[in-house]
Formats: C-alpha cells, sequence, structure tokens
C-alpha cells in the first residue's frame, strides 16, 4: 500500500491535522500532498475528495485498487484497521479515547468557530460568552480526566494515539488565545506542542507565506491579534 494524504495549509487546516501528525507520530509513511485553501475550494477539492474537502486518504492498494477515504475520522479507522498503536490497546483507555474523539470531532462549535486555528498567531478574544466558556471548561475537564485515570502524559497513558491527535488542533487554538483548561490540561498542552510531529507541522506553518482572506477575517472578528510569527 501506498498513502497520500491530502492537506491543506499547516495555519488553518485543523482537520488536515489529526490524520497527519497521528501518522508521523506513528512512523506511517505516507506522501504529503498539499493543496492551499482559496477563496471558494469545493469543487477543486471534489476533485480528490467526494465531500469537497481535507483531509483525504488516497490507498494504493496492492490489487491496483485505489481506496479513497474522507474525512479525519474515517481515516484513523481506515489505519486502525491496519496499524498498531492507532487507539490504546487497554480497552477501558480505547473506549475512553474513541468518545472524547468522537466528541470533538462532532462539538464544540463555539470553540471551533470563534478560536479558529492559525498556529502562527497570538491573540486575545474581543469576549467569552457562556457557550465558549462551556466548551473552555469542558476541554478542561477532558484532559484532567484522562490524565487522571490513565496516568499520562497522554491523554490515555503512555503512548500517543489517536484521541492526542484529535485535540492537537485544541492545543494550537490553546496556546494562540491564551484558555484557561486548567493546570493539568495546559500540561498536555506543552506536552502536545513539544512533540516532533507537532513541531514539524509549526515550522511549516510558519513558512507559509499564503494568507486567505477567510480565515484571516475570522481571526480579527473575534480576537484582537497581539503577535504574528509568520513569514512575509
Amino acid at each position: 500500500m501506498t498513502y497520500t494524504l491530502i492537506t491543506a495549509n499547516r495555519n488553518y487546516s485543523s482537520w488536515s491535522l489529526r490524520p497527519w501528525v497521528l501518522m508521523k507520530a506513528l512512523d506511517i509513511p505516507f506522501i504529503d500532498d498539499i493543496i492551499y485553501f482559496e477563496e471558494e475550494n469545493y469543487e477543486r477539492f471534489r476533485e480528490f475528495a467526494p465531500n469537497g474537502q481535507v483531509p483525504c486518504l488516497k490507498d494504493d492498494c496492492r490489487d491496483g485498487r485505489t481506496d479513497t477515504i474522507w474525512d479525519s475520522l474515517a481515516i484513523v479507522e481506515y489505519l486502525a484497521e491496519r496499524h498498531g498503536g492507532c487507539w490504546p490497546d487497554d480497552g477501558n483507555a480505547r473506549t475512553w479515547a474513541r468518545c472524547a474523539a468522537a466528541e470533538i470531532h462532532g462539538g464544540f462549535g463555539p470553540l471551533r468557530n470563534i478560536c479558529t486555528m492559525n498556529v502562527g498567531v497570538r491573540a486575545t478574544l474581543h469576549s467569552i460568552e457562556t457557550p465558549l466558556q462551556r466548551n473552555i471548561d469542558r476541554i478542561g475537564e477532558l484532559f484532567a480526566q484522562g490524565l487522571d485515570n490513565f496516568g499520562g502524559p497522554w491523554l490515555t497513558g503512555q503512548s500517543f494515539s489517536a484521541v492526542d491527535a484529535f485535540f492537537a488542533p485544541v492545543a494550537y487554538r490553546v496556546r494562540s488565545y491564551d484558555l484557561d483548561i486548567g493546570a493539568k490540561g495546559r500540561g498536555w498542552v506543552d506536552r502536545m506542542i513539544a512533540h516532533p510531529a507537532m513541531q514539524d507541522w509549526e515550522r511549516q506553518a510558519l513558512a507559509e507565506t499564503q494568507r486567505e482572506i477567510g480565515h484571516e477575517e475570522e481571526i480579527a472578528a473575534a480576537a484582537t491579534v497581539t503577535a504574528d510569527y509568520r513569514a512575509g
């Protein structure tokens, strides 16, 4: 099998980060194909992904067939069927990990929409309304629960797994907007950002000079940018 993972901007694409960082952390080889966001992506992205979005995984199988897997959760489950380490071996940890990953995948709308991912930027939110505060509190609760129940340093114990990858974009959001998720949660954020795969992603993000106006307008609407470490 030969994997090609299609992703978008390192600065913005939180969904792309999830399978990318998991595959890097688990040493699963893949061809890295980046297609930058533009004002309108749907038709362009439909050329490789049925839903017109990133990430998308292409698997050139040994029998000559190419499997197309879209959506970050589907990609992780596809990889888990073929590679060890994606989910924890312990049954209790695996159950918790899948629940937590599904929760961040399908929920946290205020956090996702207000605190958009922009790796190279630091910003102060104009305000934190109740729905966003509830999301922030829940993130802190989840992180503390995982670390307490399974002993750390990762969310389900000694080994980095898919649940850490699913919360990888949250690590950048917490840092960018200085969100208070408690000491235990912030400790995980610091470890996550220090992971070699995350450092690789961040180096690429800071080197990007392409700016997508929609993403830039989103952060300007929600916060005051206090620092910008991106090139250009």
